[in-house]
């Protein structure tokens, strides 16, 4: 009897370790909640056993052989390849150097926004410290935090596959002036693009600064005309790159956890009983903290920057779920599982920074050509996210560190909707900057590339935009059309 009890508990230990296996290393079921009856486990474990230890951690799968090859997706796969994608390009050195992969691998520059490489000796270089948007807003961290308020300051990071694919484009479109006004190219699998917020550890109490991934920079507040080198703190990052049957790029972000508190759509304010970086303790209510004042260079009610929403998951006043083109109740939880997840089983610095949400398009079904086409067909559609819209995953992704003041492009925070939210797609369509040729019509300025703005920079650096070079690339069957266009 004792020994057929023994093989009972065994099996039965046995079962449950393969579960819990299974449960971590599922990929492909499609755990959409809001649809079916099943109740959700207190955490939601999306990710793989086999990123871990993080010192081995390998590079996600991402072509022909990844979970985005099949022709139908799951909301989990995108989590998964920011996440592991995340954990990959922070990779250490050794147990000795702790440099993230992305700051030492050979296959990954810093560059300028004309995609100049800046430092080729892997050095870390500081030199822009203005947002997009915003009338070119500076994020200013709260005194109250670290003693001292200081400036947050950026870099761009792209790998050479991405890098090459640009070069070449462009010289394609410089040499076959037709590929401008219509092109049809979109980045391979692969591509990548990266951008990271720093704050001097001036800014950081002395007592929280090991819960940071800290470095040397040359930093320089006078635009590149002097350097002084001083340790610097990582607190944010956007990790961007394609997959398979995605050419529009999966746009996912990460956040330290001490910068700011969420908004509270439940009680209508944001909070915090201690100081943030970027949010003094007390609270706000509406707009006024992620709201730029151009005159003062802060938000209107200074210091108190906060997430608008929850890993970019829209809710509407009361606290419920937005009824959008994407299951917010799915994407909330495999994102708020998988962070808890990965938490558990990271022992270094990078468990201290948490995963705020990704947004991509729903291409299943659609081959090569019908992505890029449809890339280009929306437009600045694209970042649409009312129910039948393309957009899918956190639909008002967003990064406190580098969007604080354009989470919304609302100025009362009651008139939110899924009918304007703001997201990465908001400034990343495939549609051309407008000013560059406002008398366009709308198919001579779409293209699967335009959704970089490295990419826009870099074209308009080589061949420039002005409307008399553009002049001279069209052909008279274009111009016909063109005229017909104006005059319609």
């Amino acid at each position: 009897m004792k020994n057929k009890f023994s093989l009972l508990t065994l099996a039965a230990i046995a079962v449950f370790v393969l579960f819990v296996f299974i449960r971590c290393n599922s990929s492909g079921a499609n755990k959409d909640y809001l649809s079916s009856n099943i109740t959700l486990p207190t955490t939601l474990c999306i990710a793989n056993p086999s990123w871990f230890p993080h010192s081995q951690t390998p590079p996600p799968e991402e072509g022909k052989n990844s979970p985005f090859a099949k022709t139908t997706s799951t909301n989990e796969i995108f989590h998964q390849w920011s996440w592991q994608k995340f954990l990959w390009l922070t990779k250490p050195a050794s147990e000795r150097d702790n440099t993230p992969l992305f700051l030492r691998d050979k296959e990954i520059d810093q560059i300028d926004t004309l995609m100049n490489i800046i430092s080729p000796d892997k050095k870390l270089v500081l030199n822009g410290y203005t947002q997009a948007g915003s009338d070119h807003a500076m994020l200013k961290t709260n005194p109250g935090y670290g003693g001292k308020s200081d400036t947050v300051y950026y870099s761009i990071h792209m790998n050479r596959e991405m890098y090459k694919h640009t070069v070449r484009f462009t010289n394609i479109i410089k040499s076959d002036t037709s590929r401008y006004l219509d092109n049809t190219f979109a980045f391979p699998v692969g591509s990548l693009e990266l951008k990271a917020a720093w704050v001097s550890v001036d800014a950081i109490p002395a007592f929280k600064q090991r819960l940071y991934y800290i470095t040397t920079a040359s930093i320089s507040g006078d635009k590149g005309k002097t350097y002084t080198n001083k340790r610097v703190a990582l607190i944010g990052m956007h990790i961007v790159g394609v997959v398979e049957n995605h050419p529009e790029f999966i746009w996912a972000t990460f956040e330290h956890d001490d910068i700011a508190p969420n908004y509270n759509w439940k009680d209508n304010l944001a909070e915090s009983k201690s100081e943030k970086l970027l949010f003094k303790s007390g609270s706000t209510s509406g707009i006024d903290g992620i709201d730029f004042n151009t005159v003062t260079k802060y938000g209107k009610d200074p210091y108190h920057v906060f997430d608008l929403f929850q890993y970019g998951v829209p809710r509407q006043k009361g606290g419920a779920f937005m009824e959008t083109s994407s299951s917010g109740e799915v994407n909330f939880n495999n994102i708020d599982g998988i962070n808890k997840c990965v938490k558990e089983n990271l022992k270094d610095v990078w468990k201290n920074y948490f995963y705020n949400g990704s947004i991509w398009l729903d291409m299943d079904g659609k081959d090569a050509a019908q992505q890029k086409d449809l890339i280009c067909r929306l437009g600045k559609d694209i970042q649409k996210a009312t129910p039948g819209s393309y957009a899918r995953g956190s639909l008002n992704c967003s990064n406190v560190t580098m969007e604080s003041f354009t989470q919304t492009f609302k100025k009362d925070i009651n008139n939110i909707n899924a009918g304007n939210l703001a997201n990465c797609f908001s400034c990343h369509s495939g549609t051309i900057k407008k000013d560059s040729d406002p008398d366009l019509p709308p198919q001579y300025y779409r293209s699967p590339l335009y959704v970089s703005h490295i990419f826009q920079g870099y074209l308009q650096e080589q061949i420039g935009y002005s409307k008399a070079k553009i002049e001279q690339f069209r052909t008279a069957e274009e111009k016909q059309i063109l005229f017909d266009f104006k005059n319609k």
